[in-house]
């Protein structure tokens, strides 16, 4: 995966994220640990492409 790919899917993860727990769908734990992961993903994704 590319950078910009994954700069991609985690803005998405985000936009989904924020846009659930806006929505009451999710509580404020849930998007914390849904928005961290996708940090992590973000991290390994672009760490490997150096």
């Amino acid at each position: 995966m590319s950078d910009d790919e994954a700069v991609e899917a985690f803005l998405a993860e985000a936009d989904d994220v924020l846009g659930e727990y806006e929505q009451g769908y999710m509580d404020a734990d849930a998007a914390l640990s849904r928005l961290s992961n996708a940090v992590e993903d973000l991290r390994d994704a672009t760490v490997e492409g150096e």
